[in-house]
Formats: structure tokens, sequence, C-alpha cells
């Protein structure tokens, strides 16, 4: 770092939320103020460390199933928004569903997360009907859903059908900077709301956010760790802004691969056992994204068991990765670049693990 006095404010920061797993929202805003290559580095490696401790070199798959590209929001940064007249259109029926997870089940995966727009077709009967099917042909499996804001209700249903996780990007934890993400017609305060339904439901709930996106920040982005630090997400999903031609925020840079690594680092500090995935938008923006992702403190993988005919029309940003390779093809790509960085690819569901009775912070 350049300077002296920046150096000492970081170590400073630094011990702190490695001892305490917290800071105060205008330390996380100063701590992001001392992004530099040393700074990230010392932040990864205290990261790494806390996160070895309790997972040691393993690396969890989560077997992705992307089933719709219809979505009735709006939102400003989406390839998949309603208004884009020019998105390719998709549905997967519950069969090509069902196959997709017993191909990923063939391929070793324990963990699938059905992910999709807000497509008013996925009704609760829909959906919870779905899940059984999956539940029912994979009893040692954990399902996940990504269907975004639902009611009370439909939570309690899917969950009862067998859904245990549920991931809800918040995106922002700065009610200012959602209005200018999202159309009127949504909601900061229904998403939080979305939030702690799920969490007293007793799904394991996954939280994230968009890192270098328009408008925003280091304020903002201090808001966003300091949300992850009282909500305490089972997991944490953050990745680059990645620009889509045809929506608002097209001619906006993307965002970096420093940026979300350092973030990742922060994130593994305030919560240890944290389920924290390297997203395929850091592969998107880097060749070896991923890989840096898990050198920062991440521990989690997503490889895509979609059918490869549907794979570019789940068009959330341009340039996504991995829209031509088969699942199995995707799965040992990324088993071996989880090697070439000293990881493995664990086997299993990939539960979020206590911390050890011995942890102690590096």
């Amino acid at each position: 770092m350049p300077e002296e006095q920046d150096t000492g404010d970081f170590m400073r920061l630094l011990d702190k939320l490695a001892g305490t797993h917290a800071l105060e929202l205008e330390e996380y805003e100063l701590l992001l103020d001392c992004l530099s290559p040393e700074s990230a580095r010392a932040l990864a490696q205290r990261a790494v460390a806390q996160r070895k401790q309790v997972y040691g070199n393993a690396v969890f798959t989560r077997g992705l199933i992307e089933v719709s590209s219809y979505c009735k929001n709006d939102c400003l940064y989406c390839g998949i928004r309603k208004s884009n007249s020019g998105a390719r259109r998709y549905r997967l029926t519950a069969e090509e569903i069902v196959s997709c997870a017993d191909a990923g089940y063939e391929l070793g995966f324990r963990t699938f997360v059905l992910q999709g727009g807000e497509d008013p077709f996925f009704t609760d009967k829909v959906l919870s009907e779905l899940v059984s099917r999956i539940r029912e042909a994979h009893p040692d499996c954990a399902i996940t859903l990504s269907f975004g804001e639902r009611s009370r209700k439909s939570y309690e249903l899917l969950y009862r059908a067998g859904a245990e996780r549920y991931l809800l990007r918040h995106e922002t934890a700065s009610p200012d900077l959602y209005r200018r993400w999202h159309p009127e017609s949504m909601s900061f305060d229904n998403r939080m709301r979305c939030l702690g339904d799920l969490r007293e439901i007793g799904y394991a709930v996954g939280v994230g956010f968009i890192v270098g996106a328009p408008f925003q920040a280091n304020a903002d982005l201090a808001r966003d760790l300091k949300f992850i630090e009282r909500f305490g997400p089972d997991m944490c999903g953050i990745g680059p802004f990645v620009p889509h031609h045809a929506t608002p925020f097209a001619g906006f840079a993307a965002g970096t691969v420093e940026l979300t690594c350092y973030l990742l680092s922060a994130i593994r500090l305030i919560a240890p056992n944290v389920l924290l995935p390297a997203t395929t938008a850091l592969g998107t923006i880097a060749p070896d994204g991923r890989e840096q992702g898990i050198l920062a403190g991440a521990n989690v993988v997503m490889p895509n068991l979609s059918p490869v005919v549907h794979r570019r029309d789940y068009d959330l940003y341009d340039g996504k990765i991995c829209t031509g390779e088969e699942a199995a093809e995707c799965r040992g790509c990324l088993g071996a670049r989880m090697l070439s960085v000293g990881y493995e690819l664990a086997i299993d569901r990939g539960d979020k693990a206590p911390l050890p009775a011995d942890f102690k912070s590096v």
C-alpha cells in the first residue's frame, strides 16, 4: 500500500475482522478503501486459513438446472428481463428437469439447484410436485430452489415438499441503490420480507449481491458486508456485474475480479463456515476467475446440468461461459481446475459445517 497510514489502518481492521468476525459499518467502508494488491493478498491469506480449519481443501459442487428463461420482472441489469423482446425464451418440462437431476446423480452430484426467472408457470402446485419427484428419486440429496420472491405460504409448501435450501440474492443492502436497479413493481422491503420468511420457515438461506454494478460505491458494499454479518446466511453468492447488451445498463463497465475476490475474503472472515461460491460470472470476466475465487476463500462451484440446447438461452449477461459443454465435461473441467490450485471436488451434499470446537481465528 502506498501510504504508511493506510497500511496501519488495514492491519488494524484485518486483525479485528479475523478475531471478532465483525466491523462497524464505517470500518467496512475503510477496509474497501484499502484495496490494493498487497491488502488483497493479506486478506485472502487469513480467509483461506480460516476456511481450511472448517472445510479443509474440499470444494463442494451444486448441480445447476436452469429451468426457465421467462420472467415477469424487469430488473435493469438482467438479460432475461421481460422487456427484452430479443430474449430466447424456454421452459423445461418436468420430465426434462427430473432427467437432468438423474444424470447429475450418476455424475456424483448430491445437491441440485433449480433456478429460473420468476415464471408464473411455476405455480406452487407445479413446483411442489416437481420437488417431490426429485426428493422421492434421490432422498439422499439436497434440493435448493432459486425462484425469486414468493409468498410465505408458497415457501412453506415448497419446504414441506422437500426443498431444504433457498437462494435469494438480496442484490444490494442499500434501499436507494435497489430502487435504481429495479422497476417500481419491486421493493427492497419485500425482498427483505422474503428472506425473513425463508429463515423462519427453516430453510438454509442463501443471499448475495452484485459487485461493481452501476452507481455502486464502497459505502453500498460496506452495507452488504454488514447485512451479511447481521443476517448470518448459510450461503452467500456474489459475482461481478457483467453487462448485457439488451438492458439499460449495457454501456456500463463490468465489475472486476480483484474487488470480487477481496469481498469473498472479507465474507469468509465474517462467517468462517459460510458456503461461498466462486461463480460463473467470475469465470466469465477472467479465464481463471473461479480459481481466483477459491484462492480468495470460496468453497463452492456450480457446474451446469441444464440441457446444452438451452444453455445459451438462460442469458443473464453477455459472454456466459460453459454454454456448450455437456454436464460431464463441465464437471470434469472444474475438477481439473480445482486440482490445479490444490483443491478437490467433494462428492456429498456439502452442508454448512459447524465451527470446530477448537476453531481459532488466524
